[in-house]
C-alpha cells in the first residue's frame, strides 16, 4: 500500500472539503448570522492541513493507484470529511457533544439525513447551508468530483470511480473516468439550479431553496425546518420536490442521454421500468388505502402518497405526514420499502432496484431449471446475458445486507430501543434514508440513541453509502497481505 499516495489524495479532499466551508460564509454575511467565525477557523484550518498534506507528498503526482489504495482513500476519504466536517458545528457550539457532531456530520455526506437536533431552526444561516451542502457533496461523492480534477494533478481516478459507484451497473459517459466524472457533475449543478428556481417562485427564501434542493437531488433529506417540507404547506412545493427527489433515484447516464435527445433511453432501460412500475404500484396501493379507509381527499392522499413513497424509495428522508399514523400495518410496509432503495448510477442508498430485479430473473430462470434441466438459460438485463458471477456478487450482496442488518437491529435494541425502533433505525441509516421508525420515525429524531448507538448507527451508513464491499473489505486479512 502506497501511504504516501493515500495522503497526497486525502490533503486534497480536505482541500477541497475547505474550500467548501468557506463558501458557506457568503450565506451567513448575507443572513448577518453569527458563524461567520466559526468557518474561517475551521475552513482555515482544514484547508491549511490539506495544503500541508498535499504539498510535502506532491512528488507522487503521477503515481499509479491500485485497487487496494483506492477502496481505502474512498473510506478513509469519507471519515476525514466527515470528522473535519463536524469542526464549524463544535467552534460555533451549537453541537458541542463530539458524538452528536460526528453523526449529523456523517448523516450529512452520506446523505442519510438523520438528525440529532431538537431545534433545527435554531440553528444559524450558515451552519443550515453547510448542513445541506454536505448532503450535496455526498450526493454525487466528493470522490466523483476529485477524479474531474486529479488527472491535473497526475493521479488517474479509475480505481477510485470503481470504488466510489460499487453497485452493479456502471455506465460510462466517455471513455476516459476524468470527462464521465464531468459530465456527470455538471448534469447535478444544472439540476440543482433548476429545483432552486422553482423552489423561489414556490415562495421559498435563497437558502430554504438552496437547502432543500441540496437535500432533495441528493436524496438527503435535510430540512430548514423542524416540520421538515410539511411547514410549508404548499402543493407546489410538495410536487417539485417530488419530481427533483425521482430524478435524483434514477440513474444519472439515463439523464445524461435524455438531455441529448435520447429520452427513450429511460423506458428502453429495464431497471428503471421495474423502478417506474414499483413506484406506481405502491403510490396506488397507498393512495386508495388513504381515499377509502382515513377518508381524506382524492388529490391530498395522492400526494401523501407519492411524496413519501418516494421520500422512503429513494432515500430522501422529507416528510409532510407521519406515515406511521395512517394505520398499524404501515410501520411493517414502510420497513419493507426502507430495504429497497432506487436506482443504481443514482444518489440513492439502499440495496438498488437493479440488484432485486436480477435476483427475481435468476430465481425464474431457476424454476424452468426444475423443468428443463439440461437447458441452456441466461439471465438477461437490457437484452445483454448478465454473467453467472454478477448474480453470485448480487446473491452475497443482499445476503450481508440483510446480515448486518439484523446484527444491527440487535445491537440497538440490547442498548435500550424498543425493537421497532431499533429495526427502523438501522434500516434507515443503512439505507441512508434518515427517518425510520417508532422513537426515530418521521415526526422524532435520533437524539435519545445513546453515544454507542450513534456510533454505530454512523458506521451503517458509511457501509450503505460505499455499498459494504468498500469497506468491509478493509476488514479482510488478505487485504492487508502482500
Amino acid at each position: 500500500m502506497n501511504f504516501k499516495i493515500i495522503l497526497y489524495i486525502t490533503g486534497f479532499l480536505l482541500m477541497l472539503t475547505g474550500l467548501f466551508m468557506l463558501s458557506s460564509i457568503g450565506i451567513s454575511i448575507y443572513y448577518d448570522s453569527k458563524d461567520i467565525k466559526a468557518f474561517l477557523i475551521s475552513g482555515t484550518c482544514t484547508l491549511a492541513l490539506g495544503f500541508i498534506l498535499w504539498f510535502i507528498y506532491r512528488k507522487e503526482k503521477g503515481a499509479e493507484i491500485t485497487k487496494k489504495e483506492g477502496y481505502f482513500i474512498v473510506t478513509i476519504g469519507w471519515l476525514v470529511m466527515s470528522l473535519f466536517g463536524t469542526l464549524p458545528f463544535i467552534i460555533h457550539g451549537s453541537i458541542p457533544n463530539f458524538t452528536d457532531a460526528f453523526f449529523e456530520t456523517m448523516s450529512g455526506f452520506t446523505t442519510t439525513g438523520a438528525s440529532i437536533l431538537n431545534n433545527v431552526e435554531a440553528l444559524p444561516s450558515g451552519l443550515l447551508f453547510w448542513r445541506s451542502m454536505t448532503h450535496w457533496i455526498g450526493g454525487m461523492g466528493i470522490i466523483v468530483l476529485s477524479i474531474a480534477i486529479l488527472p491535473f494533478l497526475g493521479v488517474g481516478g479509475m480505481q477510485l470511480y470503481q470504488a466510489e459507484v460499487a453497485g452493479p451497473n456502471k455506465d460510462k459517459l466517455h471513455p476516459r473516468i476524468q470527462e464521465t466524472a464531468k459530465r456527470l457533475w455538471a448534469i447535478y449543478v444544472l439540476f440543482t439550479m433548476l429545483e432552486t428556481i422553482l423552489l423561489l417562485f414556490g415562495g421559498m427564501n435563497l437558502l430554504d431553496a438552496l437547502c432543500h434542493s441540496f437535500g432533495s437531488l441528493a436524496t438527503g433529506g435535510f430540512s430548514t425546518k423542524n416540520q421538515s417540507v410539511a411547514f410549508y404547506n404548499s402543493a407546489y412545493i410538495d410536487y417539485v420536490i417530488i419530481i427533483f427527489m425521482f430524478i435524483g433515484g434514477t440513474s444519472f447516464s439515463l439523464h445524461y442521454f435524455a438531455l441529448h435527445g435520447k429520452i427513450s433511453s429511460y423506458f428502453k432501460d429495464s431497471e428503471f421500468r421495474f423502478y417506474f412500475g414499483f413506484i406506481l404500484l405502491t403510490i396506488l396501493f397507498t393512495t386508495l388505502f388513504l381515499i377509502f379507509n382515513n377518508s381524506l381527499p382524492v388529490e391530498l392522499s395522492f400526494r401523501n402518497a407519492t411524496f413519501n413513497i418516494l421520500s422512503i424509495l429513494t432515500s430522501t428522508g422529507f416528510a409532510i405526514a407521519d406515515y406511521e399514523s395512517w394505520a398499524p400495518f404501515f410501520s411493517t410496509f414502510f420497513l419493507i420499502l426502507l430495504l429497497f432503495g432506487a436506482c443504481a448510477g443514482s444518489t440513492s442508498g439502499g440495496v438498488k432496484m437493479i440488484r432485486y430485479q436480477l435476483l427475481i430473473k435468476h430465481s425464474i430462470l431457476e424454476l424452468k431449471r426444475l423443468v428443463h434441466p439440461h437447458a441452456v438459460l441466461q439471465v438477461r438485463h437490457n437484452e445483454k446475458s448478465v454473467p453467472n458471477d454478477i448474480i453470485a456478487k448480487i446473491a452475497s450482496f443482499v445476503f450481508l445486507y440483510l446480515a448486518i442488518f439484523g446484527i444491527g437491529s440487535f445491537i440497538l435494541s440490547f442498548l435500550g430501543l424498543d425493537t421497532k425502533s431499533a429495526m427502523g433505525s438501522v434500516a434507515a441509516c443503512m439505507a441512508n434514508i434518515g427517518p425510520g421508525l417508532g422513537s426515530t420515525g418521521p415526526v422524532s429524531n435520533y437524539s435519545d440513541v445513546p453515544d454507542l448507538g450513534k456510533w454505530f448507527l454512523s458506521f451503517f451508513m458509511l457501509l450503505g453509502r460505499l455499498e459494504l464491499f468498500t469497506v468491509l473489505v478493509l476488514f479482510s486479512p488478505s487485504f492487508w497481505k502482500k
